[in-house]
Order: structure tokens, then C-alpha cells, then sequence
């Protein structure tokens, strides 16, 4: 396969969507992992020294550059992708008799996707870009623990960041597996195996990220 078809052809599509994947999955396991330092209620103490080793470190904010051009990717190719599929349906989702083993979610995919495109939006507006803006512009020291309890004791925000999750996990229940069998991986003896840890991997991670804002809102940490 080459260059071109990578970025053009349908399977070139699907293979940069797995790969893609693939790099995300593991960057929401090490984010949920250092978020997860302000269970240590210690008022932020580790948390906000974790955040910022990983602001002043050049190394990590080179490592920014790629994921945001895997996210970018990621985004571009699920969008073409959905376009590409509802252009070649002749018949709707709601007139289809679909397999009982296709789930709801798998067939709106494209819309979910929208929706974890906005929640991303919003995530980064609250904790990368202000962050960004006061610690480059305003010489400001950052405290990040003091931001997600500003964030997450909003009932607005609050609501809105778990609608996003849903998204998420939604998103991850349908991407983690067909990752796999983009690469062929589809045995009889492996793929329930990969199923399994698909759902306990999407259910984990998101149960991890929704526990933060409503440890903050339930007073849980102070």
C-alpha cells in the first residue's frame, strides 16, 4: 500500500483509524493514570506537581505536537470515513434488518464521534489552553487542582462532562474491537477475548475519568 492509498482508499481509511486508535487508547490510560493522583487528597499536592513536570518538560510538550496531529488524523479520517459509508447506504439505518451481534452504537458511530469532538473542544478549553495562556502570557503559576474543582463543582459543566463521557465510552466500546479486526485479527478463539477487554477497558477508564469531577462535586476532596 502506498502513501497515497494509506490517506485515500477505503482500507488506507480504516488502517489510519486503527492506528490512531490504537495511540489514543494508550494516551486516556496514562491521562486517567496521573489525573488519578487527586484521589491522594492531599489539597492537589501531587497532582499539581505531576501537571507541572509534564508543562515545563520539553520532551512532553514536543510529545504535544503528535498527539494533537493523532487526534487531527484521527478525527479527519472518522469523518470521511462516516461520509464515505452514508454516501454508498442506499437504504437508512431504520429500514435495515440489521445482526443482533451489530450494536446500536456501531451504527452511529459518525454522531458519536461529533459529540466526543465537542467534548474534546470544551476539555481542552478548560485545562490545556487556560492553562497554556496563563503560564506562557501571564508568568502565572498553575494549579490545576484549584481548576478542576472550579470546572466540576458547576452543575453545567458538570452535566456536560458526563454526557461527554457517555460519548466516550460509547466510542471506545465500538473502536477498541474493531481496531483488531482492521489488522485481521478476528479468530474464533481471540476475538471474545478482545471483546472482553474492550468493554473492561472502556468501562474502566471512563468510570476512572467520571469519578474525578464527581469526587469534586460531592465534596468527596477538598
Amino acid at each position: 500500500m502506498t502513501w497515497k492509498q494509506l490517506f485515500t482508499s477505503s482500507i488506507g481509511k480504516k488502517v489510519l483509524m486503527a492506528l490512531t486508535g490504537f495511540f489514543l487508547i494508550i494516551y486516556l490510560l496514562v491521562h486517567a493514570s496521573i489525573n488519578a493522583m487527586i484521589f491522594y487528597d492531599d489539597g492537589g499536592v501531587k497532582f499539581d506537581a505531576a501537571a507541572s513536570f509534564m508543562l515545563h518538560n520539553y520532551f512532553i510538550r514536543f510529545l504535544e505536537i503528535g498527539l494533537f496531529a493523532v487526534f487531527i488524523l484521527h478525527i479527519i479520517q472518522g469523518l470521511l470515513l462516516w461520509k464515505q459509508n452514508r454516501d454508498a447506504r442506499k437504504i437508512k439505518y431504520e429500514k435495515q434488518n440489521f445482526p443482533r451481534e451489530i450494536k446500536w452504537y456501531s451504527r452511529y458511530m459518525g454522531w458519536l464521534g461529533t459529540f466526543l469532538l465537542l467534548f474534546l473542544v470544551m476539555h481542552l478549553s478548560h485545562f490545556w489552553a487556560s492553562t497554556k495562556n496563563e503560564l506562557y502570557f501571564h508568568g502565572d503559576q498553575v494549579n490545576l487542582y484549584d481548576k478542576m474543582r472550579e470546572v466540576f463543582t458547576d452543575p453545567l459543566w458538570f452535566t456536560l462532562y458526563m454526557i461527554g463521557l457517555v460519548s466516550l465510552l460509547l466510542h471506545l466500546l465500538q473502536g477498541f474491537q474493531s481496531a483488531f479486526q482492521t489488522f485481521g485479527i478476528n479468530h474464533k478463539r481471540w476475538t471474545p477475548v478482545i471483546r472482553c477487554i474492550g468493554i473492561f477497558y472502556s468501562i474502566a477508564i471512563c468510570i476512572l475519568f467520571a469519578l474525578m469531577p464527581i469526587a469534586f462535586m460531592a465534596g468527596w476532596l477538598q
